[in-house]
């Protein structure tokens, strides 16, 4: 398997994820931009922070790739499918975070409001 079709999966998986998040977030009356523009904001300072470490690992030689596992494109030294992973940890986290927090999507109940001291 090379390493564009594993990430091109990974982000497939995310995206789908995410598409779910936003279909809640919209059954429960919320604007689906409340979960993708951070999303977007964080996966563009992600990849932007990927494209340099990964770079200068590249360039200090710590670390080398098969050439014939990558597509060929580079940003600077950073091959362009190692940009899907801060890709898809962008898309996954607020995604889950969404789908996974009971608190997120019910309305506060009589039981729920703190209650004071009795005297």
């Amino acid at each position: 398997m090379t390493y564009a079709t594993l990430a091109l999966l990974a982000v497939a998986a995310a995206a789908a994820v995410t598409t779910t998040a936003v279909v809640v977030e919209t059954r429960r009356g919320r604007s689906a931009a409340g979960l993708l523009v951070p999303t977007a904001w964080t996966a563009l300072v992600l990849v932007a922070l990927t494209v340099v470490a990964d770079s200068l690992m590249v360039g200090a030689d710590l670390y080398r790739y098969a050439p014939e596992e990558l597509l060929g494109p580079h940003v600077w030294l950073a091959p362009i499918e190692d940009l899907a992973w801060p890709l898809v940890a962008a898309l996954l986290l607020p995604s889950l975070r969404t789908l996974l927090d009971p608190s997120s999507g019910a309305a506060p109940t009589r039981a729920d409001a703190p209650t004071g001291a009795r005297g």
